[in-house]
Order: C-alpha cells, then structure tokens, then sequence
C-alpha cells in the first residue's frame, strides 16, 4: 500500500525539499560550510543579542547535552559565524555572539524565506498560503513549549 500521501509524509517530503533549497540557496550565496545541526544553535545565540549566550545556555535553550552543544560551538566557531568573548559578569565563563559573517549567514537565511513565500503566494495564491500558515502555526502550537519539542526539532536556518 503507498502512503506518499500521508499527511505526515506529505508534510516531511515539503520540509525535506524546502531545506534542501535552502542549503542550495546558501552555498550559492558562499555559505558552503553550513553543517545540518548548526541553524537552530546559531538561530538562538541570535536571539540572545548582544548579551550573548554561554555553551550551557544554548544546551538548555535547544534541549541537547552540553557535549551536543558544545560540538556545535565548536563548528560554529570554526566556520566563522559565532565567537567566544569573555563573560563580562563571570570571568570564568565565555559569551557566545554572531560574528559579521554569521549575520549575513543569517540575512540570507531570511531572505530565502522571504522569496520562498513569495514564490508559493505566486503559485497558489495568498488564500491558500495564509491558510497553510494557519494550519502550520496550529501544528507548531498543538506541539507544546519550545522547550518541550527542543529535541525533536532538526536544526536549519
């Protein structure tokens, strides 16, 4: 029996597609060191702005083992888009931030998006892409806290 058109499946295969432009969309654009894991872990030291986030943070903030997390620092690191600075309220601790290189990662990230919408409102019209929303925000809501679907979530900018 197929079951291509399960809604999950169906969901899963839109996703798998939409990342997969994504990552093609940000190597063309430069950013050919993009590892899977690392777009929801730069996603949130961009959230915690200038304050910075500690490697423990990010652990907690994604819901994955400090090793996890530290893995993805280090790549973070070593691709250019996030640095350590010292924690100016604990000096034994180090601040992660967005350098230069990982906000233009970002910007493109989002400007992906942006064009990503536009070109579904193109071809199925604003109707039937604000009821996709709708229907996707529900999904995201019915899912829980951030926290509590953290782990299950596959990283990408």
């Amino acid at each position: 029996m197929d079951h291509d058109g399960d809604f999950g499946v169906l969901l899963g295969r839109a996703f798998q597609r939409m990342v997969a432009d994504l990552h093609a969309h940000l190597a063309e654009a430069g950013f050919t060191e993009l590892g899977p894991s690392l777009g929801f872990a730069i996603k949130e030291v961009a959230a915690a702005g200038a304050d910075g986030l500690t490697t423990a943070g990010l652990a907690a903030r994604m819901g994955i083992t400090h090793q996890g997390a530290a893995k993805a620092v280090d790549e973070m690191v070593a691709a250019g888009y996030v640095e350590r600075v010292p924690d100016p309220r604990d000096g034994r601790s180090k601040l992660l931030v967005l350098t230069d290189h990982g906000k233009a990662l970002l910007a493109a990230g989002h400007a992906f998006h942006q064009d990503y919408e536009r070109r579904l409102t193109d071809r199925l019209g604003p109707d039937r892409v604000a009821a996709a929303r709708q229907v996707l925000t529900a999904m995201r809501d019915m899912a829980g806290t951030r926290e509590e679907t953290a782990r299950a979530a596959r990283p990408f900018i």
